[in-house]
């Protein structure tokens, strides 16, 4: 199977960085994108009727008119964060959803009447500082599980009216980056270069230590081994009974030691995915970079350059500090691939705000 590199639809909107997206769950028919404007989108990625003209630079065609990526419809907008929106998380159902970010709350939110259902935190017993991950956990997905900069985990119960969280988790010594939760599991990732397993039946915690900073986490369907992403320009998956390092996903041209870069599955296990800080090779026209490595053998088996945003969305020049003029790389952040790495397509999106659909079809 090819891997999937031609965009099939652009989604529009946003006024900022979008920094987190979503799949609906099964069948995955809309996507949520968090943004830097302190809004949520709900997306149909099934183009309507009007079509931006592609980039030359990311779709390879023989004739000399490449086609058109056309757009994604924009079904609702939720707006209630007072700061930037940075995770975000779909209850099984559909009906609900949570997001995160610099409020210092999760917010869980109805679907179809845009509204807040209740806010977690805000109070002496939540988080202090922005919480950068969240996720739904526990028997209809009556939980919520948060990560922060404050070091800690909290657990919420989604049912309950109650301002205090059920647990707090603060074992780390830095800033928490991923969670995930997978049934008496909550598996976090720290910026203090440790990925922690909480055993809910047990209270037990067990620790892997990976070095580096770790910026991102993704769980095989399994639940036999988690990709683990971090600062050193390495992603690891690794074997989650004994700690051990399967495989490592690098490239003398991928660079990711600053910056919170996600890092996937997808391709029904086929891939590793990442996005791109753009420091090394710069892009064309404020292009970004899609990796993709085969999951058994870690051979770079894609490079996908990204667009800004359809024609008429180029980027616009910046002034550095040394007061020349620079070009804006479209540095992809963020990735969610349907039905959690096993449909037919995936959506990344970035500095520019545009959430770019690719697809097998």
């Amino acid at each position: 199977m090819v891997f999937p590199d031609k965009p099939i639809a652009h989604l529009l909107g946003s006024n900022g960085p979008v920094h987190a997206l979503a799949y609906s769950a099964s069948p995955g028919t809309y996507i949520l994108a968090g943004s830097a404007d302190r809004s949520i989108r709900l997306y149909n990625p099934q183009p309507s009727t009007s079509v931006h003209p592609s980039s030359s630079s990311h779709v390879t065609s023989k004739s000399s008119t490449p086609p058109a990526v056309p757009e994604g419809r924009l079904i609702q907008t939720y707006s209630a964060h007072g700061y930037e929106v940075l995770s975000l998380t779909v209850a099984g159902d559909n009906a609900r959803f949570a997001s995160s970010g610099g409020d210092r709350s999760v917010f869980l939110w109805d679907v179809t009447t845009a509204q807040t259902l209740r806010r977690f935190g805000g109070t002496q017993q939540g988080h202090t500082a922005r919480i950068n991950c969240v996720a739904f956990g526990g028997p209809d997905d009556g939980l919520l599980v948060s990560g922060s900069l404050d070091c800690s985990v909290r657990v919420w119960d989604a049912k309950s009216n109650s301002p205090k969280p059920v647990q707090v988790l603060a074992e780390a010594r830095d800033s928490i980056s991923a969670v995930i939760v997978r049934g008496h599991e909550i598996v976090s990732g720290s910026v203090d270069g440790r990925v922690r397993t909480y055993d809910a039946r047990v209270g037990r915690c067990v620790t892997d230590v990976v070095g580096p900073s770790v910026t991102s986490l993704c769980m095989t369907l399994d639940g036999k081994a988690i990709l683990v992403g971090s600062l050193d320009s390495r992603i690891r998956l690794m074997d989650r009974e004994n700690g051990n390092c399967l495989k490592t996903y690098a490239d003398p041209g991928w660079k990711n030691e600053d910056l919170r870069v996600q890092s996937i599955l997808g391709g029904k296990e086929q891939y590793v995915l990442a996005g791109d800080e753009m420091t090394g090779t710069p892009g064309r026209s404020g292009e970004g970079r899609i990796w993709a490595w085969d999951i058994l053998t870690g051979e770079l088996k894609a490079q996908v350059p990204v667009p800004w945003g359809p024609a008429g969305h180029e980027p616009k020049k910046f002034v550095g500090k040394d007061g020349k003029p620079k070009e804006r790389s479209n540095i992809l952040s963020c990735f969610a691939w349907r039905e959690g790495g096993f449909g037919d397509q995936y959506c990344v999106s970035g500095t520019s705000g545009t959430v770019t659909v690719f697809g097998y079809h």
